[in-house]
């Protein structure tokens, strides 16, 4: 059998099959991958598949599957971070490049507060309390803050960081702050305090580590220096450390709600810029000025000069801190006639028609008691006072003697601080009691050798005015009053009105001419006292006081205006007693608070008013009343027995006293010897029928001495119309 030629190819190749036909369709294209090449040497049927053997144990399962499982969390790890990675950049891209992060001040949040209509319904802004004035006008208020601190842990340099800290900070002491950065052992120290917004930005581009910032707050007081005793301060902690800060310290930190205070601005702006020009013509060493609501005890306005910015309390000199009207002790001088006067009434020692020798002076061992410009004559009671005689007072307040005079001063307050929230309210200088014997009871009797705050003689002005009630003096707003005072009562309504017609008789035709403002009806008192210093009374050295109550016909006000040292100039005559340097300044105080306080002038009533408010200074004497007191014995008198004193206080005209009993001229360096004259005859007196009621705006209903020698109706007819607010300057003063 023959073969088949042998060719190169195999058999059923591609190679060996026939052409295709002319009219055949072309071949399609095989997507399928072509056949591997068999290998050469052995034909495609002679392969033998390759059997092979693997052997999986259960460990390597158990490994591929934690391998398996190992992949999905390292993928889910890694996603995590591609987020956060994403996160972080587009926060950064946000604070440095979108939106930088800088300090943000917090005015928007202090002008919402500001802004909203009721303070007290208003959101803190910060943990202590704002204070305002009784009108809401903000006085104190906490405006949030930073202060820096350090982790000396975290300091890679301490001398650069204490460099770098210094361009910011300039006050700061870079050796100091370089040392306490270095102390590794500590993990707390501050840098400074209250920094500004633009400093925190600036030590926040310093980029030093251990450097953060601590929210704080820094009490800021708006308006400067009003009432800045009264305010007092705080310390870098926000404690009080004086005035109202520190004595409502607890409630301020407790209660968001803003402490409302009694004192008006309005007031306590008139008061300091009156008295401020009285301290700076007059050149005094002091002075202050109080405006209290006699029936609440509300203190509206309360100035001591020199004074301070209350933002500044920790620079303030010792002399601008001091608050002379609740610290300052001082002799009230005549000011305190008005207790005498007051109690000898009140304990009926005494009438208004009874006469005491103010023509002689006192003498008790080396001491002599005169009067300044006296009348040297016998004086009734009202004299007494509208004259300022200290030797009248001595007699009423030897009548009274010393124990019921120690009993009513203290009934008055006079031997405690006064009780206002204050920390500095101090105690008086009272004699002691076993020393108060006549001498001492002559001298207190007209102010001397007994020394008070300013804010004694306001609360006693107020107890004698507003109808014998003792009043408590605060510095907190108060509902409206009703008219009806809130208090201890004192004296009878009888001697108060009587008191009132007597305070009004020195304005009108005593020392304090110069505060009689028209139709405010001023009621007071001047006081000048002598300052004591080593040795004994500084000669020509005064504290000048004028204490005025307006109006008289239905008291409101008690006004206090004190000159500490004042110096006479050319307008006063030289004088520096208080009708001359502190009396106008009163007066000007009135006539420009009244309006405010909703005191108008009122003329409409003036002769109705002027009528019951008349006291004539030489009332008559009823049938078979003594002239003088009756006299009682007075432990420890030194030698002022009932019989020496009745015969010391003999008529003048009468009989010669005998030589034991007969008091002894002394000569006055100023007057030369007081002559022993008589009192010079008197015009009879005609009684008047009853004065007509106040009108209804009038409080009280004021009546007793309707005798006068003179036609108060037909002159009050004649009164001149208030002047404007410019010229209402009281008239010029009498050298007195």
């Amino acid at each position: 059998m023959s073969q088949p030629p042998q060719g190169p190819f195999p058999p059923n190749s591609p190679q060996d099959r026939p052409p295709p036909p002319p009219d055949a369709a072309p071949p399609m294209r095989s997507r399928a991958r072509p056949a591997p090449a068999p290998r050469q040497g052995a034909a495609r049927a002679d392969a033998v598949p390759l059997m092979e053997t693997v052997r999986v144990t259960a460990p390597d399962l158990r490994r591929r599957a934690a391998l398996e499982k190992t992949r999905e969390r390292l993928f889910i790890t890694a996603c995590f971070f591609v987020v956060l990675f994403v996160a972080v950049i587009g926060k950064l891209a946000d604070a440095t490049i979108i939106d930088p992060l800088h300090p943000r001040p917090p005015s928007h949040q202090i002008a919402a507060m500001l802004n909203t209509p009721t303070l007290a319904a208003a959101p803190p802004l910060a943990r202590r309390a704002m204070i305002t004035d009784r009108n809401g006008q903000i006085l104190a208020i906490s405006l949030p803050t930073v202060s820096v601190y350090a982790d000396p842990r975290q300091m890679m340099d301490p001398n650069d960081a204490a460099r770098k800290l210094k361009q910011v900070l300039p006050d700061l002491d870079e050796a100091a702050l370089a040392r306490r950065l270095s102390d590794a052992q500590r993990q707390f120290v501050y840098v400074a305090r209250q920094v500004t917004p633009d400093q925190e930005r600036r030590i926040l581009d310093l980029g030093i580590p251990g450097i953060d910032f601590r929210p704080t707050e820094d009490r800021h007081y708006p308006m400067g220096r009003t009432a800045a005793q009264v305010l007092g301060a705080v310390d870098v902690d926000e404690d009080g450390i004086a005035g109202v800060e520190k004595h409502f310290n607890k409630r301020l930190f407790e209660d968001p709600t803003p402490l409302r205070l009694s004192i008006d601005v309005r007031v306590q702006a008139v008061l300091r810029e009156e008295l401020d020009a009285a301290y700076t013509e007059f050149t005094a060493k002091s002075a202050c000025g109080v405006v209290m609501d006699i029936d609440t005890g509300e203190v509206l306005a309360l100035v001591s000069l020199p004074d301070y910015d209350a933002n500044n309390f920790a620079t303030a000199p010792a002399n601008a801190r001091f608050d002379c009207a609740a610290s300052g002790m001082y002799e009230p001088g005549s000011t305190f006639k008005l207790q005498t006067l007051s109690m000898a009434l009140q304990l009926g020692v005494v009438h208004v028609w009874n006469e005491f020798d103010a023509a002689h002076p006192i003498h008790v061992g080396r001491f002599t008691i005169t009067d300044f410009e006296g009348e040297n004559r016998w004086l009734y009671l009202p004299e007494v006072l509208a004259y300022s005689s200290n030797l009248g007072a001595a007699h009423i307040a030897l009548d009274v003697g010393p124990e019921r005079q120690q009993a009513w001063l203290r009934m008055m307050g006079m031997f405690k601080p006064v009780p206002i929230q204050l920390p500095e309210a101090d105690r008086p200088i009272v004699p002691p009691i076993s020393r108060w014997k006549a001498l001492t009871t002559m001298t207190v009797g007209f102010g001397n050798g007994i020394a008070v705050s300013p804010l004694h003689i306001v609360r006693g002005t107020a107890a004698v005015a507003n109808g014998g009630v003792l009043v408590t003096p605060t510095l907190l707003a108060q509902p409206p009053s009703n008219g009806v005072p809130e208090g201890e009562r004192v004296m009878s309504e009888q001697t108060s009105d009587t008191m009132r017609k007597l305070m009004r008789l020195v304005v009108t035709q005593g020392t304090a001419k110069g505060a009689n403002i028209p139709g405010f009806y001023v009621g007071g008192k001047t006081g000048t006292s002598q300052v004591v210093g080593k040795g004994g009374y500084r000669q020509h050295t005064n504290i000048s006081t004028f204490v005025g109550v307006f109006p008289m016909n239905a008291p409101r006000y008690v006004v206090y205006f004190m000159l500490n040292e004042p110096h006479g100039n050319k307008s006063t005559g030289g004088f520096s007693t208080a009708g001359a340097v502190s009396v106008p300044g009163g007066g000007r105080v009135i006539a420009r608070i009244g309006p405010m306080l909703g005191v108008l002038p009122d003329l409409t009533d003036q002769a109705t008013i002027d009528q019951a408010l008349y006291m004539p200074m030489q009332p008559p004497r009823p049938p078979g009343q003594p002239i003088t007191p009756p006299d009682a014995p007075i432990p420890g008198d030194h030698g002022f027995n009932t019989a020496a004193r009745a015969a010391y206080r003999r008529i003048p005209g009468h009989a010669p006293l005998p030589p034991a009993a007969r008091p002894v001229a002394s000569h006055h360096p100023a007057r030369g010897t007081a002559p022993h004259r008589p009192v010079p005859p008197r015009a009879p007196v005609h009684l008047l029928p009853p004065a007509q009621p106040l009108p209804p705006a009038a409080r009280r209903q004021t009546a007793a001495y309707t005798a006068q020698p003179r036609d108060v109706l037909a002159e009050a007819t004649q009164a001149a119309p208030l002047p404007a607010r410019a010229s209402l300057g009281p008239p010029p003063l009498a050298p007195r």
